[in-house]
């Protein structure tokens, strides 16, 4: 069973779908802490509300990175929590060296795009900006990089020509509920291993 640590910045929809998943048998883990960049972040009410303990971790004076102190604190928590395994849930800061030492192989991001397509920010606003037909969001381990790690699971959303950055964004995040919870039990259930950059051992259907 997964010790699982989620960090997040903003509302924690994926968090809370997978505190669900958890609750549901779906995930074998139990999330044993939250932690977020934002004081104000709706992600902790969500885990305080359910009874998960919950950080505010200040991460100045750095504005795209947990690096230094911060990153000294997040690694305190986790420890304290006995967390083995990071969730990325809407974390809008680079994870830097430290972290992944602390935890090699063992964090992973969902992002609201078809990676490598569309790294950063407003993925959803990327795409359609760009004019793509499909888009859709990717499961990866973390690595140095922006959105750059191994994909384990993809899911596909088409584009419609009524489409806003809004409305693209929503359906996107429909199928983050579903993709996320199902890479996080196969990760619970040993089956995922990553050779180079290729992630062995998913199911070839979701």
């Amino acid at each position: 069973m997964l010790n699982l640590a989620v960090m997040g910045s903003g509302s924690g929809s994926n968090f809370q779908s997978l505190l669900n998943a958890v609750r549901d048998g779906r995930i074998e883990a139990r999330v044993v802490c939250v932690l977020s960049d934002n004081a104000d972040a709706f992600i902790l009410e969500r885990a305080r509300r359910a009874g998960v303990p919950a950080y505010f971790v200040d991460a100045s004076p750095f504005r795209t990175k947990l690096d230094g102190a911060g990153e000294a604190r997040a690694l305190e928590i986790l420890r304290a929590h006995g967390a083995d395994f990071i969730a990325l849930a809407g974390f809008m800061r680079l994870v830097k060296a430290g972290l992944l030492r602390a935890f090699p192989g063992r964090i992973v991001n969902i992002h609201p795009s078809l990676l490598p397509a569309f790294p950063g920010l407003q993925a959803w606003r990327q795409a359609l900006d760009y004019g793509v037909k499909v888009s859709g969001c990717t499961v990866h381990f973390v690595d140095e990089g922006t959105d750059t790690g191994p994909i384990i699971l993809q899911r596909t959303v088409l584009v419609r020509e009524d489409d806003t950055p809004e409305s693209l964004h929503a359906r996107i995040q429909e199928q983050e509920h579903i993709a996320y919870p199902l890479a996080l039990q196969w990760i619970a259930e040993g089956r995922l291993r990553i050779v180079g950059r290729h992630v062995i051992g998913a199911p070839n259907s979701v």
